[in-house]
């Protein structure tokens, strides 16, 4: 249990309140308030998120993140790669809620991964790395390859170019969170063929709504069905600038 000050014990009810709905172990608690203020002071330091407000990190961050459980995929002990964790959304969360998942943050800029390793111990999370690398090219070697059973991305990106990004992490018989807005339903139109040429298929999407918003969220979940072709993921910046549509 970390010791906490008066004001930090005001931002701990604050995120306890908004998180009641999916957490109510007080240790876990106290890893959302400290994870919100190591979020907050590096942020002074480098651009981690636009929301800062303690109510809105726990509904828009932490909540928004432990959502993807909704998807009924992720199981006991899952290995979970998040592909452009970002400032670890939602591969912490994750795995503050869920201790017993393995789980691997990817990120291409290494000052996010030098945040997460702060955050990692702090917080002291353990079956947790991070990996400082693109997907096009972790996605390409053996120890990573078709390795996890789950993958999962909140990362701003269209459907398809993730598809071809996160597809390859996963096993034969495992699944793709993809993690979108409003438009999800579009993405999966455009993304069809990248999807069937990584050897996933479109299983369903799951709506969801949290607290105090008005925006819609989905969760677009994919299942490998095959091996996914040796010559994808393409190098970068193709999955990005010239998806599979």
């Amino acid at each position: 249990m970390f010791r906490l000050t008066s004001e930090e014990r005001i931002v701990l009810s604050i995120i306890s309140d908004c998180l009641k709905s999916k957490v109510s172990d007080a240790e876990k608690i106290e890893k959302f308030e400290k994870y919100h203020k190591l979020l907050i002071e590096w942020n002074e330091k480098m651009n981690l998120t636009a929301i800062t407000d303690e109510k809105d990190v726990a509904t828009k961050h932490f909540l928004d993140s432990m959502a993807a459980f909704d998807s009924g995929v992720i199981k006991d002990d899952a290995k979970i790669i998040d592909v452009g964790t970002g400032a670890g959304f939602p591969g912490i969360p994750l795995k503050i809620f869920k201790s017993d998942l393995d789980v691997t943050l990817m990120d291409s800029l290494n000052k996010r991964i030098t945040f997460l390793n702060e955050v990692i111990g702090e917080l002291d999370l353990k079956g947790i790395k991070t990996i400082h690398s693109r997907a096009e090219d972790l996605g390409k070697k053996e120890q990573h390859r078709e390795t996890y059973d789950i993958a999962i991305s909140r990362a701003v990106a269209n459907l398809a170019s993730l598809s071809e990004l996160c597809l390859p992490f996963v096993k034969v018989g495992g699944y793709f969170v993809s993690m979108k807005g409003p438009k999800a339903s579009e993405e999966i139109e455009d993304a069809k063929k990248a999807i069937k040429l990584m050897g996933g298929e479109y299983v369903e999407t799951i709506n969801y709504s949290l607290p105090d918003t008005d925006l819609e969220h989905n969760l677009v979940i994919i299942k490998k069905v095959s091996s996914t072709p040796k010559k994808y993921p393409r190098s970068a910046p193709k999955p990005i600038k010239e998806p599979l549509l």
